[in-house]
């Protein structure tokens, strides 16, 4: 008995003499390392791309880079799973130290975000064709070397903000394990369309971020790594979903108080925003802030990013009673640039409104509008205030309502219906939604403010 392989080689060559006599051509068969590319999802003005290369070898591959063009007009943004240079069109992705050594049979895969309409072409894999074949006998022009280092953050391409829906429901998803139930990023419930991570900390430099899976976390899922978080923000990207770093916290202790630490700000939260994918950052600094050196670490991280970056802020209430107050000031301050301010409507006691005739209770109708009213009536524009609640029984010490609850304050402001005794001088229908605190306390209690909430933001005007 003839060897399997000769004598599948014996059919194709029978095959080719018949199909030959007909002037039918044979497809050519791919050997050793190959590249597919797909878009991951599309959203007109940009679009996220994906690189599998897969060993189709007998030997291991020890390193690989792959290169491609992309047609005038079109250029890249944030990229992951891959070390990037470029020359002009030219770009050129290597691998990380972690993922070079493909065994036969085994595949990686990185990925990146362009803005433009055009599509990869002239895609090369280790200097052949990346649908597999000989590799040329002229070597194909290298990609030449840049005259500095490449840059930690890539050109700004992230998908514009404009995608995001005009009324949104905001969640926080925990990087760490309290009493809430833990949650792998992907299993936020759908209803939510933004998702900011808390919380990125302070490292030793003033005004540098650091972030990174939480090991307790980690443990109670059984294991979670930086690639399954990593993955986790691409599969929300693909849900149409945004997916930003919060800053901060209770506990938070990141300082931007002078123009070296808006640097270090700016610099490593572009790093982490290029190295996880995410659209943003959101501001919940609740021991202080100093408006002057924050608004030049936005901007400056903003230039870096790009238009396209969605600027968010968490502040207490008591943060946003006066506009002359720094987290008051710093919205103002930057409302140019600014996404949505979500203030906590809890953990407050009562407080005055904007009619500073009465101090509004926490936790009813009237509180809610009163104070975000003092925003609305002070200088944001209704698309930039949101409203941020408990997601129900453990969240908060105070302030906890019912999703009813917001969905009346929602109508309140944006419609002038379903008010208590407060009713605000004027309605505003751009108002922007709301905002949990959290995501992984809904899930705990049901998903009850996802569920009454969020289907509620698509009916508003």
């Amino acid at each position: 008995m003839k060897p399997a392989r000769s004598l599948v080689l014996s059919l194709v060559t029978a095959l080719a003499a018949t199909l030959g006599a007909a002037g039918v051509a044979l497809p050519a068969f791919a050997a050793g390392p190959t590249a597919s590319f797909v878009k991951t999802a599309d959203w007109g003005s940009g679009w996220e791309g994906k690189y599998t290369i897969t060993n189709g070898g007998s030997s291991t591959i020890n390193g690989w880079s792959l290169a491609f063009d992309l047609p005038s007009g079109t250029t890249l943004g944030s990229y992951w799973d891959a070390l990037l240079t470029s020359a002009g069109q030219r770009h050129t992705f290597t691998n990380q130290s972690w993922n070079g050594t493909i065994a036969p049979g085994a595949s990686v895969s990185f990925g990146f975000l362009a803005r433009g309409s055009g599509s990869p072409s002239g895609c090369q894999l280790n200097g052949a064709a990346c649908g597999g074949g000989t590799p040329p006998t002229t070597p194909p022009p290298t990609t030449p070397p840049p005259t500095t280092p490449p840059p930690t953050t890539p050109p700004p391409t992230d998908p514009p903000t404009g995608d995001l829906p005009k009324h949104l429901l905001t969640g926080y998803w925990h990087n760490f394990d309290n009493p809430a139930v833990e949650l792998r990023l992907r299993d936020v419930p759908n209803e939510y369309d933004l998702v900011a991570v808390a919380f990125a900390e302070a490292t030793a430099t003033p005004g540098a971020l650091t972030f990174g899976i939480d090991p307790g976390l980690a443990a109670a899922l059984g294991g979670y790594t930086e690639a399954d978080f990593t993955a986790d923000v691409r599969t929300l990207h693909s849900r149409g979903k945004r997916v930003i770093l919060s800053v901060g916290g209770e506990t938070g202790r990141v300082t931007v108080n002078n123009a070296a630490s808006a640097t270090a700000f700016a610099d490593t939260a572009a790093a982490l925003i290029a190295r996880y994918g995410f659209d943003g950052i959101d501001i919940d600094l609740e021991n202080g802030l100093n408006p002057t050196y924050m608004a030049q670490a936005l901007r400056a991280l903003r230039a870096k990013v790009g238009s396209s970056l969605i600027i968010a802020m968490a502040p207490q209430t008591i943060d946003m009673q006066n506009p002359a107050g720094g987290y008051f000031k710093l919205a103002l301050d930057i409302k140019d640039i600014l996404t949505v301010v979500n203030t906590q409507f809890y953990n407050s006691g009562a407080m005055l409104g904007c009619d500073q005739n009465a101090a509004y209770g926490q936790g009813t109708v009237n509180f809610i509008v009163a104070l975000a009213c003092i925003q609305l009536e002070a200088g944001l524009r209704p698309d930039q205030v949101g409203l941020g609640l408990p997601a129900g029984p453990g969240a908060a010490g105070g302030g906890i309502v019912a999703p009813s609850v917001v969905n009346a304050a929602l109508d309140c402001l944006a419609r002038g219906t379903n008010c208590g005794s407060f009713r605000p001088p004027r309605t505003y229908p751009g108002i922007r939604g709301a905002m949990t605190w959290s995501v992984n306390w809904d899930v705990s209690n049901g998903n009850g403010f996802a569920r009454t909430v969020g289907p509620h933001l698509d009916t508003l005007p």
